[in-house]
């Protein structure tokens, strides 16, 4: 909708909207924080975990997280205020995804992107918003890791005997 309702009219950079320095700091966070997790995933694997670091908290385990702690929510009240307060970390993850395709459709209009964080060009707004949207979706994913119930075990296939 916004990129329908353009305006034909060049809007002019502003100076000082671009905020690189803040990014930078942002980035480097970013980095430090993931590099202390994938270091602590490797020491967590050579103790006998496995997986892939960046797609740890994605697919079928953490589907069988979500189902395990709707399940107990039901007999558990503590766990049913757990499941409350992971609505709020869950929907900012929600929120990400519809914003970081309103960047990539917004962006193909000049004025969306010529006073934005990291304009005036569309890949530096673009290398900011996405920056900002990894910067909040660590510790979204981070807090919902804690909330929701460890996953069950997956269950093994009898062997033939």
């Amino acid at each position: 909708m916004s990129y329908l309702h353009r305006s034909p009219v060049r809007a002019e950079h502003s100076p000082g909207t671009a905020a690189w320095w803040p990014h930078l700091g942002v980035f480097v966070l970013c980095v430090a924080f993931l590099g202390g997790s994938w270091l602590r995933r490797r020491w967590v694997r050579s103790l006998g975990d496995g997986g892939l670091f960046l797609l740890a908290p994605l697919g079928r385990p953490a589907a069988r997280r979500v189902r395990r702690t709707i399940s107990a929510a039901r007999r558990r009240p503590a766990v049913l205020a757990r499941l409350v307060a992971a609505v709020l970390p869950a929907a900012l993850l929600l929120y990400l995804n519809w914003r970081v395709g309103e960047q990539v459709l917004g962006g193909l209009d000049p004025n969306f992107t010529v006073n934005a964080w990291g304009g005036p060009t569309y890949l530096g707004a673009m290398a900011c918003h996405y920056l900002d949207a990894v910067a909040m979706a660590i510790p979204a994913v981070r807090l919902l890791d804690r909330l929701l119930l460890p996953g069950a075990p997956p269950r093994s296939a009898p062997t033939a005997a």
